[in-house]
């Protein structure tokens, strides 16, 4: 029997709120353990939480960027369960009525297009953190708690089981953590904790609409390992199913080191959690005024960046679909544009030379030596025909290591290239006496046969002269 895959994730993204979301502690990543925590966010006896107003605005932009419809009446409540890394014993979160429900989000794998349903996006707080004296918490003798992190704020993006393959869920995960950088909502460091994934995988047999039982797989944080869980989930469930077994419901966890997913526990139902409004904290009233105002403050987002590439810049749709899918590479794009540049050249010299130095060095493009400006003005210099490509090479790996504007560089090594034909001829001549063959080849017809003595001259000008210029001689000559 045939088997198909049935995927949903419920994203965690942690908010860029200097403060907690209900408390003042500091959400600062990497401080000394236990620093960052009050009474409010230990769950001492006696204290009252205040809803950071901050976080109810981000999960509103969220909402509108992922194109949810946004409650005008939503409330907090209470999640019970014990965990020793949740110190009150209960995590206010969001249950019946939460912020955001019902969007969606518009994926691409191997150039299909496939829509992706958002069930809901919630507000809550995040727990502690175990840190365990092994690997895993399966192979650990001991864990202690670290109460710095629990009640920084969270997103909880929840999809529906839309997804059918590894590739699809990494797809969706790449989209939503794209536009959360774009909306500037949260850092999305997923080796921080800022991002990571709860995945739920099941099995059906092709044609079933009924959904399998399905397992889930806990606090995945890098794309790599949300391929290798749900691919190696989905061939695991398979045997059982063909050995004659049945799916357990419960939670896993991925060793990412073996490639594997480990049972943790049985998997707990809505009912188990005894859901009750939270008492301490108000409903939150949202005004049509106000989403209205929210939603005339997002950015353009990432499809819409990707179309006016695509459409009014005339870029391919691969080409389009790398540079928007970080804010930070967009941004840097339409920075080089406001130079004047081309913005096929821009498009080519960044997903070469500039991507190739880069992740030579472990480095982000907000780290890239070579500032937006820069790189306009030399690409300009390409435009305008002072430097040729090939020179141009040589002066981006200088700009790489200075802070020389290209116009500097290019003087100061003499990279000029040659547009003067009278300087040029002589040098023709040489090439065409020491090149019979070619010579021949393009007089009898084969006009491929140009390209050699191109070669010829740049070679003896050291890259300097203007091929188009070459060329155009050349042909004058030979005809």
């Amino acid at each position: 029997m045939k088997y198909e895959a049935v995927i949903g994730l419920e994203i965690h993204s942690e908010l860029k709120t200097k403060t907690k979301i209900f408390c003042g502690c500091a959400t600062g990543f990497g401080a000394e353990q236990n620093t960052h925590v009050c009474p409010v966010c230990l769950g001492l006896p006696g204290v009252l939480p205040v809803v950071n107003r901050r976080v109810v605005e981000f999960a509103i932009k969220a909402g509108l960027a992922t194109n949810c419809t946004i409650n005008k009446y939503s409330k907090f409540d209470r999640k019970n369960y014990y965990y020793p890394d949740l110190p009150k014993n209960f995590q206010t979160s969001q249950y019946d009525l939460p912020i955001a429900e019902h969007g969606y989000v518009d994926i691409d794998v191997d150039g299909e297009k496939k829509r992706i349903r958002l069930t809901r996006i919630h507000m809550e707080e995040d727990a502690g953190k175990l840190v365990h004296s092994g690997a895993t918490i399966k192979d650990s003798a001991s864990s202690n708690v670290d109460y710095n992190r629990t009640g920084v704020p969270l997103l909880e993006i929840v999809s529906e089981p839309d997804m059918r393959t590894a590739e699809e869920a990494r797809a969706y995960m790449e989209k939503i953590k794209s536009i959360l950088e774009y909306i500037d909502v949260s850092n999305c460091r997923m080796e921080q904790g800022n991002l990571r994934a709860d995945v739920n995988v099941s099995l059906r047999p092709v044609g079933q609409k009924e959904l399998g039982t399905r397992t889930e797989m806990k606090n995945i944080n890098s794309f790599k390992s949300l391929v290798e869980a749900i691919d190696y989930e989905i061939e695991r469930q398979t045997e059982v199913l063909e050995d004659g077994g049945h799916i357990i419901q419960e939670t896993r966890t991925f060793d990412a080191a073996k490639g594997i997913t480990l049972s943790m526990r049985s998997k707990e139902e809505a009912q188990d959690y005894r859901y009750m409004p939270e008492p301490d904290l108000p409903p939150i009233i949202t005004t049509d005024e106000e989403i209205e105002a929210y939603r005339k403050g997002l950015p353009e987002l990432p499809d819409a960046r990707r179309e006016r590439l695509e459409t009014k810049l005339g870029l391919s749709s691969y080409d389009a679909g790398i540079i928007t899918s970080s804010r930070a590479m967009a941004d840097y794009f339409d920075d080089v544009l406001a130079t004047g540049a081309d913005a096929k050249l821009i498009a080519n010299w960044m997903m070469g030379d500039l991507a190739k130095n880069l992740n030579a060095e472990g480095k982000t493009i907000e780290y890239s030596p070579i500032e937006a400006k820069r790189l306009g003005d030399m690409i300009n210099l390409i435009t305008k025909g002072t430097i040729s490509s090939k020179i141009a090479k040589d002066v981006f790996a200088e700009m790489w290591k200075s802070k020389d504007a290209p116009e500097k560089i290019v003087k100061d090594k003499g990279l000029v290239q040659i547009t003067d034909t009278n300087e040029l001829d002589s040098v023709l001549d040489e090439v065409i006496t020491a090149n019979p063959k070619p010579v021949a080849d393009f007089k009898s017809g084969n006009k491929k046969a140009i390209g050699a003595l191109v070669g010829q001259v740049m070679k003896k000008t050291h890259g300097k002269a203007n091929p188009k210029l070459v060329n155009e001689m050349l042909q004058k000559k030979l005809s």
